[in-house]
């Protein structure tokens, strides 16, 4: 980690905007050149208002190993749970769950709910020829209007929970508890730093500039897009955050804490970002009885 990425990150967790922009002007890494174009002309709003930032991101780099390695763990889970009924949260364009549906004992019916407009029609393109559901909604509201007795046999969410924050993703979870036969959630293990201190920007600025490398012509889109959103959003005080995520233990707790029982963790694919995990878990009773 150069210097002036350190100062830069240093001023961004210090709502410095400014300094940030100017420790990092002219460059000199993939990581201090894109950070420094973004603030440039930074601009609020979600990540996802930029689908093909997020399609460029997903589709190449690190993510087409990781994907691959994904879609063959749902497959697993799908084998064991034997599921007629899938609630898929946060699917995105569908590219895990497409991989994930063309294992053997696939579900027949197939839930989405996707905020994003582009990333849901995505989706629904990408699973022609399968009885999809697709629900256009954040899932607060999907999770807690489900009627009494609705139960999903797999609710599966891939790199989309940690979108929810802390306390939003305890209610989102407990409401799904009893709707849910079995839960499958990919995310990934990232270290507890202290926020914004020396051992956090050394893995933010390390881990960043591993991750821009990865891309070639589609590097500025992906990194303007979505990257640096992400990594400010991490930093700046009362910037718009994307994501809130925690080491593989804490969603193990979380998720108990919901009121799922038998959590179990499994390291599934190192990423440039942190390694990926698959967390399993068992929900309602009513699933578990029908199949």
């Amino acid at each position: 980690m150069t210097n002036h990425i350190d100062e830069a990150l240093r001023a961004l967790a210090d709502g410095e905007v400014d300094a940030a922009a100017a420790a990092v002007r002219g460059g000199g890494t993939p990581l201090a050149e894109a950070l420094a174009r973004y603030l440039a002309s930074a601009r609020e709003g979600s990540v996802y208002d930029e689908p093909a930032a997020f399609e460029a991101f997903i589709g190449g780099g690190g993510n087409v190993g990781l994907y691959r390695a994904v879609g063959e763990a749902l497959g697993r889970v799908y084998t064991a749970a034997r599921p007629a009924t899938l609630l898929d949260v946060g699917c995105g364009d569908g590219r895990a769950l497409r991989a994930a549906l063309a294992s053997e004992h696939a579900p027949a019916s197939v839930t989405l709910v996707e905020p994003s407009a582009a990333l849901l029609d995505a989706a629904v393109r990408a699973l022609a020829g399968h009885d999809v559901d697709a629900r256009r909604t954040r899932v607060e509201p999907f999770a807690a209007g489900l009627p009494e007795g609705e139960v999903f046999d797999v609710a599966q969410s891939t790199f989309a929970l940690h979108a929810l924050p802390h306390e939003v993703r305890d209610t989102v979870l407990a409401d799904l508890a009893r709707h849910v036969g079995v839960l499958a959630v990919v995310e990934f293990d990232v270290p507890d730093l202290p926020h914004g201190g020396p051992e956090h920007r050394r893995f933010l600025a390390e881990a960043y500039e591993r991750g821009l490398v990865e891309y070639g012509e589609d590097r500025d889109l992906v990194a303007q897009g979505f990257l640096m959103p992400v990594l400010t959003g991490q930093l700046v005080p009362g910037a718009t955050r994307a994501t809130w995520e925690q080491p593989a233990a804490r969603w193990a707790e979380q998720v108990g804490r919901a009121g799922f029982t038998d959590v179990r963790v499994t390291r599934l694919h190192d990423y440039w970002w942190s390694p990926a995990f698959l967390l399993t878990a068992s929900g309602s009773p009513a699933a578990a009885t029908r199949r």
